[in-house]
């Protein structure tokens, strides 16, 4: 049997395993997703190799959630896994091979909201608000109001139990849908059966134009971005990188479905509408454009953490990255620099063209 990244059901898309692998640039840190070959198995351990950091370890609880993957999996076996501890006291990795199909999988289920990829799956229950349908070990629902025409219970004076009664004649039976919510921190998964075909699609957008403003309203939140329903069949995205012009970690932050949002129509390709919240304000680095210069005394502060540096926002949509070269190892970096703290810097960088501000440090290091 093939074991290249072991899944438990189904295959994980290579794009989403290409977004997790690129963190082994560096060395795992929890909550990586990490990829590597089975060494051994010996009492009720799994060791797994992670050149060139070292050996990742299954073992206790977390040996005894995944028994069922790690009975199929076998020496030299390529598999996915999340790490737990960075270092254990015996010097290996922890590792999680359930969590690591949980994130993989919730990894799939956003791909497949981007994609309006479709689903034949079986309806397992039903409840008075819609149905409960399972993909890939997750349990999602699909609303009664995201039925088709003819799937869609009409019982006068909208009488739940005779709701309920309706919904019920489709356990059992599957349904064409797609995924339009993946919120794994929440642990939501949200399912739609309404859809149309690609001639209904292309004249509903060709009433639109990129550079249009439009309102609309909120209907699915992932973490990449937000859905906009246009109107009644034609939905746009706004990616994460359009919600605004300083930094957005989480889109749900700015929005909650239901909402009503003005938009610009930024792209329209292949049957995609790509939308823009950001476009229809001022860009803070156009005004910023006047105001500084290399070599420019400034305040900021620090709003984010990464790989690279600290990330201080300077004001309202201008932030400049702290360099962690400047401090040597990164628990430098934290030590002089905190979350939510102000500091002096001096611009190092100023590319307003590029949106681009490179920081140094102003301040006395520990």
């Amino acid at each position: 049997m093939d074991k290249t990244i072991e899944t438990i059901e189904g295959e994980i898309p290579a794009s989403v395993m290409q977004a997790f692998a690129e963190q082994s640039q560096e060395p795992p840190r929890e909550g990586d997703i990490v990829e590597g070959t089975v060494l051994a198995l010996d009492r009720a351990r799994l060791y797994i190799d992670l050149p060139p950091f070292g050996t990742g370890v299954i073992y206790g609880r977390e040996y005894m959630n995944a028994r069922e993957v790690i009975k199929r999996t076998n020496v030299g076996d390529t598999v996915a896994a999340k790490v737990i501890s960075p270092a254990t006291k015996d010097g290996y990795i922890e590792l999680s091979l359930k969590e690591a199909r949980q994130a993989l999988v919730w990894a799939e289920a956003e791909e497949a909201v981007k994609n309006k990829l479709q689903l034949e799956l079986l309806v397992k229950e039903a409840n008075k608000g819609g149905l409960i349908i399972d993909w890939q070990g997750l349990s999602g629902f699909l609303p009664a109001s995201q039925l088709k025409a003819e799937h869609y219970p009409r019982v006068p004076d909208a009488d739940k139990d005779k709701i309920l009664e309706e919904l019920r004649k489709l356990v059992g039976t599957k349904l064409v849908v797609s995924i339009i919510g993946a919120s794994p921190k929440e642990g939501k998964l949200i399912f739609s059966e309404k859809g149309l075909d690609d001639k209904e699609k292309r004249e509903l957008i060709s009433n639109y134009q990129v550079g249009d403003a439009v309102s609309g309203e909120i209907t699915g939140m992932v973490d990449f971005g937000a859905f906009v329903k246009l109107e009644e069949g034609l939905e746009g995205l706004v990616h994460i990188s359009e919600i605004d012009w300083g930094l957005v970690d989480d889109p749900r932050h700015f929005f909650k479905v239901g909402d009503k949002v003005k938009v610009k129509i930024i792209d329209i390709k292949d049957g995609k509408v790509s939308l823009s919240v950001k476009a229809l304000k001022d860009n803070p680095w156009q005004l910023a454009s006047g105001k500084y210069n290399k070599g420019d005394k400034v305040e900021g502060v620090v709003i984010k953490f990464n790989k690279h540096g600290a990330l201080a926002s300077i004001e309202e949509g201008i932030a400049g990255l702290v360099h962690v070269s400047e401090f040597g190892p990164e628990d430098s970096l934290r030590r002089n620099l905190e979350l939510g703290k102000r500091y002096p810097f001096t611009i190092s960088l100023f590319d307003p063209k590029e949106m681009r501000m490179a920081l140094s440090y102003g301040g006395d290091k520990k």
